[in-house]
């Protein structure tokens, strides 16, 4: 059997999360076991794992080269297996993959969800005297469940994320093998290699997208999401919809201009999207102030911010629900909607502060899987926190969520950078090259206590002056303002080519370009 990914993606960590991987450095049934087990389980539903025999580790890292299996090993091995499998209540059945890297032998177990979990192992399957307990993952280890989570365990049982469902409706003429051999050959897969007008079946069972039944086998629905042409037939409503509003949906909702439905397997529609955004709704600025040689160069909305929302709306959405994504985009925003909200394990208070949405359940985490190994999102819980920093790094204001108390809609608005809102009511040319910015120019005031526009923002550059690395909520306590309303004035302050921001929000410092007078 050949492995579905790239072993060095694998091996890299570029492919997985690290708490998906285990390494082992020789064939130790007892613990291999306990984390197939717990693998199994996938208590916190994020697709399983891979254990990896032959391979030492260094704070979860691969070390290379490999040590490797001696090969005479490899058909005891797989002997053995089969005895322990059969111990595993109820059976299941990994899949082993041998592989050659850095010129040794190294194995590869991998563990799928179980379709019959709860699963229990014995705590030592090599001893005559079994006591079997149930496993789960925390963090990078398998332990035993206590209380509450052997309960919440229990009550997964035959409960199947959609997306890795088999579907009785899903035919293999559904399957497009040309869409399926251009994702082998981007993940760098062996399986690139066979021909998939004759194997079709087999490398669709060696990619775990086919669910055993009675009668055979039916095909999951994952399989569709990222290799159907049309999966709207299958899914209804599995599409985008975008819908400009050039004056605003409040203030003329009857000047609408609606775009044809983007349709496609998922990174079809990722990409038919971005392509649309990019060619008909982004732009660039570049300033180049007098006392300066390098330009500033921003976007009234940053490219990765749009793409990570537009991946985050088709990853995370409901696809048993018949409504589309939609696309919504106004002079000052693009608002992005989608059906259902997010899960009811994350706070209230998270989604409405807007910065990062951990998760204990992942509503397509298979799908998650496929789009990872595609570079199309990074991981768990990274997708907002990039959006606003990549929004913070434009100088554009922070994007906000909105959802309801039972969880039905997923809103994210990403504002347009003041710019180019404000550029079209400017009439002094000279405003940016200057680095002045005119009182007057701001309608809104200035509010917590800051008696005019002139002194918050003298305040804010001598702040960036004596500490470029200081963060938009640090200068928020030290002056006294609202969060929100400090960021209104930087992004003015960024729009005027007065500041500039370098790097990231995280390691990233603050430039002063040039001071106000």
């Amino acid at each position: 059997m050949r492995l579905p990914i790239n072993i060095e993606e694998l091996l890299s960590g570029r492919a997985v999360e690290g708490d998906r991987i285990e390494y082992k450095t020789g064939w130790n049934p007892d613990a291999i076991y306990r984390t197939i087990c717990a693998f199994a389980n996938d208590f916190d539903e994020t697709g399983g794992g891979y254990i990896v025999v032959g391979v030492k580790e260094e704070n979860g890292r691969a070390i290379r080269p490999v040590i490797g299996v001696d090969p005479n090993q490899i058909e005891p091995i797989e002997k053995e297996m089969v005895g322990y499998n059969n111990q595993m209540r109820p059976y299941y059945q990994p899949r082993l993959y041998i592989e050659e890297v850095d010129g040794k032998t190294i194995l590869i177990i991998k563990v799928t969800p179980g379709e019959r979990r709860p699963y229990k192992v014995p705590d030592q399957i090599t001893a005559k005297q079994k006591a079997y307990n149930y496993y789960i993952r925390y963090n990078s280890s398998s332990i035993v469940p206590k209380d509450e989570y052997e309960r919440e365990l229990i009550n997964l049982a035959n409960r199947m994320p959609f997306d890795d469902r088999g579907n009785d409706g899903i035919k293999l003429a559904d399957i497009s093998p040309l869409l399926l051999r251009d994702y082998l050959v981007k993940v760098k897969s062996s399986l690139a290699d066979i021909s998939l007008t004759d194997h079709l079946e087999e490398v669709l069972a060696q990619m775990d997208l086919l669910e055993a039944v009675p009668e055979g086998w039916r095909i999951k629905n994952v399989a569709a999401m990222m290799f159907s042409e049309r999966p709207d037939r299958l899914f209804r409503q599995a599409q985008i919809e975008i819908v400009l509003f050039p004056e605003g949906r409040e203030k003329n909702p009857n000047n609408l201009i609606e775009v044809e439905p983007i349709r496609g397997s998922v990174p079809q529609m990722i990409e038919k999207t971005l392509s649309y955004l990019s060619t008909n709704i982004i732009k660039k600025q570049i300033i180049k102030p007098k006392d300066r040689a390098q330009s500033i160069t921003f976007f009234n909305y940053p490219y990765q911010a749009l793409e990570e929302a537009i991946v985050n709306s088709l990853y995370h959405r409901d696809w048993t629900i018949r409504e589309p994504v939609e696309i919504t985009v106004e002079p000052e925003r693009i608002s992005i909607l989608s059906f259902s909200g997010p899960n009811h394990t994350i706070p209230m208070e998270a989604v409405r502060s807007s910065q990062s949405l951990r998760s204990r359940r992942y509503r397509n985490r298979r799908l998650g899987e496929f789009l990872k190994e595609l570079d199309l999102t990074e991981g768990r819980a990274t997708g907002i926190p990039t959006i606003q920093d990549e929004l913070q790094a434009n100088g554009s204001p922070q994007a906000t969520i909105e959802t309801d108390e039972e969880r039905t809609y997923f809103l994210i608005d990403i504002p347009c950078h003041p710019y180019f809102i404000s550029k079209e009511t400017t009439t002094d040319s000279n405003l940016i090259t200057r680095g002045k910015v005119i009182k007057d120019g701001v309608k809104d005031g200035v509010k917590d206590g800051v008696k005019n526009l002139t002194d918050i923002q003298e305040i804010i550059v001598n702040e960036m002056l004596f500490d470029p690395y200081v963060t938009t909520s640090e200068m928020a306590q030290k002056i006294g303002v609202k969060f929100r309303t400090l960021q209104r004035y930087i992004s003015q302050l960024q729009a005027f080519g007065i500041i500039a921001r370098e790097g990231g929000r995280k390691e990233g410092k603050w430039v002063i370009i040039n001071k106000t007078e």
